[in-house]
Formats: C-alpha cells, sequence, structure tokens
C-alpha cells in the first residue's frame, strides 16, 4: 500500500488542442485564466487567480486530446519515491527526476506513464507566483479532473496503491479519490478509452461562479449543465465546452473531508434524492455535454 500524503495536490493537466489561437482566446478572454509567463513555441500555460504557476498547458497539434496531469508532492524525495514505486511496477519513466525548466515554473520533477498511458508529471517546488490576481469572477485554482478508463479497476488500484489516493465516494458510474481536504482531487469514470471527461476549476463563492458565468454567456457560451449542485461532493457547478470540445466546469464550495469521512457506495448514490443535482433545479447535461464527458466532443477531423 502507497504511503498517504506523498502526492500534494493537483497542479495542471495538458491539452493538444488544433487551433492554439482559438483555445488561447477561450482560456484567457473568455474562461478567466491569465498568461503564465511568455508563450513557448506551439504551447502555452496559463495561471489562474491564486499563487500556483500554472493550471493548463495547451500544446498545438494534429488533433484535439487529452495530453496528462501534473501532480504536485509533499518534498523532493517523494517525487523520487513515487519513481522508484512506478518503476518497480513496471511503469515507464518518461523523464527520470530532475531539475525542470525555469520558463514552466522551474522545481524538480519527473514524468512517468501510468495505467494506459496516462502522463503524470510528478513535481515540487515550482515557483508560486507572489501576487494574486483580484478579479471574483474568475477561477482560483484547478480542483480536480475527472479521467474516462477503459481499465477502471487498474486504474483505481494505480491511484490508490501507488500514488496514495484515499477513496471518497463510489456511484455506479464513478469512483472519486482525494489526497488532500477537498472530497475529491480525481474521479475515475467508466468510458471506452483514457479521456478527459472534464476539469473543474474552484470559484471563490457562489456569487462569483455566476459572474463567471455570465461571462461565457455573454461570448456566446452557453451553459450546457447548471447550475447546480452535485451529490458526491456536495459542490455547486456549471458546465462549460471549449472550442476543441473539451468539458469545463466552475465549481464551488466542495466538501472537505478528512479520514473521519464514511464513504458512500454504490447503492447509497443510487438512492441518494434528487440526484444528479441535490437542489433539483439542474435537470440532466445537455446532449453536446455527455458526448463531451465521454471523450467524443472533440474536434479531429
Amino acid at each position: 500500500m502507497a504511503d498517504k500524503h506523498l502526492v500534494a495536490g493537483l497542479e495542471s493537466f495538458q491539452l493538444e488542442v488544433k487551433n492554439l489561437n482559438q483555445a488561447k482566446t477561450f482560456y484567457r478572454e473568455v474562461f478567466g485564466l491569465e498568461f503564465a509567463g511568455p508563450p513557448m513555441t506551439g504551447s502555452t500555460l496559463f495561471r489562474a487567480n491564486g499563487t500556483t504557476h500554472h493550471v493548463v498547458e495547451l500544446v498545438e497539434g494534429k488533433r484535439s486530446r487529452f495530453v496528462g496531469i501534473e501532480l504536485s508532492t509533499s518534498s523532493r524525495s517523494a517525487v523520487d519515491i513515487l519513481v522508484g514505486r512506478l518503476g518497480d511496477a513496471g511503469f515507464s519513466i518518461s523523464h527520470p527526476p530532475a531539475l525542470l525548466s525555469d520558463v514552466t515554473g522551474g522545481g524538480y520533477g519527473a514524468t512517468v506513464e501510468g495505467v494506459e498511458g496516462l502522463r503524470i508529471q510528478l513535481v515540487y517546488g515550482r515557483v508560486s507566483h507572489s501576487h494574486v490576481l483580484e478579479d471574483r469572477t474568475k477561477p482560483l485554482c484547478l480542483t480536480h479532473v475527472v479521467l474516462n478508463s477503459n481499465e477502471f479497476e487498474r486504474q483505481i488500484n494505480f491511484f490508490i496503491g501507488i500514488l496514495g489516493f484515499r477513496v471518497s465516494d463510489i456511484t455506479e458510474r464513478m469512483t472519486f479519490l482525494r489526497c488532500g481536504a477537498d472530497h475529491h482531487t480525481i474521479a475515475l469514470a467508466h468510458g471506452d478509452s483514457m479521456s478527459l471527461n472534464h476539469a473543474a476549476f474552484a470559484m471563490e463563492d457562489f456569487d462569483s461562479l455566476m459572474y463567471g458565468s455570465g461571462r461565457l454567456l455573454e461570448f456566446g457560451h452557453a451553459i450546457e449543465w447548471g447550475p447546480g449542485r452535485h451529490g458526491p461532493g456536495n459542490n455547486v457547478f456549471c458546465y462549460f465546452i471549449d472550442p476543441e470540445g473539451f468539458a469545463v466546469e466552475y465549481t464551488t464550495d466542495m466538501d472537505q473531508v478528512d479520514e473521519s469521512y464514511e464513504v458512500g457506495s454504490a447503492e447509497y448514490w443510487t438512492n441518494f434524492p434528487k440526484r444528479p443535482c441535490r437542489w433539483g433545479v439542474a435537470g440532466k447535461p445537455s446532449e453536446k455535454l455527455a458526448m463531451a464527458f465521454a471523450g467524443k466532443g472533440l474536434i479531429n477531423d
């Protein structure tokens, strides 16, 4: 069993996009992120309102696809411990532990390939921004990602047994995993292959979420689901789809849990009243969002 707390949190995720300029415009002008430094050749980093160096990396490519995630560790030695454990388990170490480029925020890290080729960068000591952006209508940080998996049990065992995540809740479709106080940092959904179900960004409060959602509406991006309040995690949500077909969420007010939290079973959540929205307001996701959740709404022509 993996040691707990080697993984400290979720830092960022990476997407390959066909139209980098269009995607950059969406994430900066519409969604509310900012450049995390000068753009690199074919790649751009974005920061949120908080101090985390970057929360999204967009890489220009020939198709729209999810590339991977970046996890922060609790120490430099935690990077080495996890890489050793991954290597012993037969996983590929794409880039062994080393100092990282200042362009991407520096620090010490390694890149590995997990189950289904999931690319994971483990990093410690990234440079933090010295100031917080003052705009409550924009995201604070990346709070969680949900991944679709065709090797569901292997993926669960990987995150729990090697990376040290803990189970928060289980539904028929998803298992919710945490590495800190947030109810979930990673959730795994049954799917046809490894893909991004959605990425969620924390907003300061409900008012901030609504103002941010209003900005997307003004730019012509429909709310595909929400506002509502989820069952597992109890967080408020609004979902949108970016120009490449990826689902993104504004969320706030997620439950904070500890080791005393009682895991809800699939049966418990099936019988939970008013799911998938506790308020009974949001209804169901749009057909377009359902396709995006499944990783099938992407622009690959």
